[in-house]
This record gives C-alpha cells, sequence and structure tokens, in this order.
C-alpha cells in the first residue's frame, strides 16, 4: 500500500518578510524562511552527487526569495537573491523539510558551528 503524495492546496510568497507559506490538503502548513530553504536545498550544489556529501552552506541569514516559478504540477523552482535556483523544490520536498524543521535546522547549525563558518 503506498501513502498519499502531499498535495499543496495554497503557495504564498511573502517576499518582504522572506517567508515562503505552504499549505496542504491534509491540514498542514509550513511556513519556511527563506534561508532555510536556501540551506536545504534539494539542488546538487547542496546536497552533493551522492549520500553523505551534504554542502554546508554559510552566510546566508539575509538570502530573499526573488521569486518562484512552478515547475509542471510537481515543484517549484525558487530564485534567491544570491542567483542560486538550481533546486527543484518537489511538494515532498516541501512537507520533508517541514516535517523535520527542528532537527534540520538543528543539524545545521551544529555543522555551521563545527566548521567555524556563521549564518552571515
Amino acid at each position: 500500500m503506498s501513502e498519499a503524495r502531499p498535495w499543496p492546496t495554497e503557495i504564498k510568497l511573502k517576499k518582504a518578510e522572506r517567508i515562503l507559506e505552504v499549505s496542504f490538503e491534509d491540514g498542514a502548513s509550513f511556513s519556511f524562511p527563506a534561508e532555510y530553504l536556501r540551506v536545504e536545498s534539494p539542488s546538487a550544489e547542496v546536497q552533493g552527487h551522492g549520500t553523505g556529501n551534504k554542502t554546508t552552506v554559510p552566510g546566508k541569514r539575509f538570502v530573499t526569495i526573488e521569486g518562484v516559478e512552478p515547475v509542471g504540477n510537481y515543484a517549484l523552482r525558487i530564485i534567491f537573491g544570491d542567483g542560486h535556483d538550481s533546486g527543484l523544490f518537489t511538494w515532498e520536498t516541501f512537507y520533508r523539510l517541514g516535517t523535520n524543521h527542528d532537527r534540520l535546522w538543528t543539524e545545521y547549525l551544529a555543522a555551521l558551528e563545527a566548521k567555524g563558518l556563521n549564518r552571515g
């Protein structure tokens, strides 16, 4: 038996607040800061080309979201203020980033500290 795929019901870019809000048909709703989306981008640049190759991206505290573009009916391309736009954020990716926010953010902050980097 396969799980139902998360399906968005509303996507709202709050450009001034640097927030992307995504709501799903199961009632889940997430408010994503631009910095979090940028440092967790599903792009190869951030995630690497294999397991365990994730890059810790510093200096993105003030990154903006300049726009979002639909990719088919399964994802969004986010255009960040630093020029990054190569990651395709699928609905599953948004759902995973939302439900795992606290753990992923804690791991990111720990990785920055361990590498002597900062949020900028």
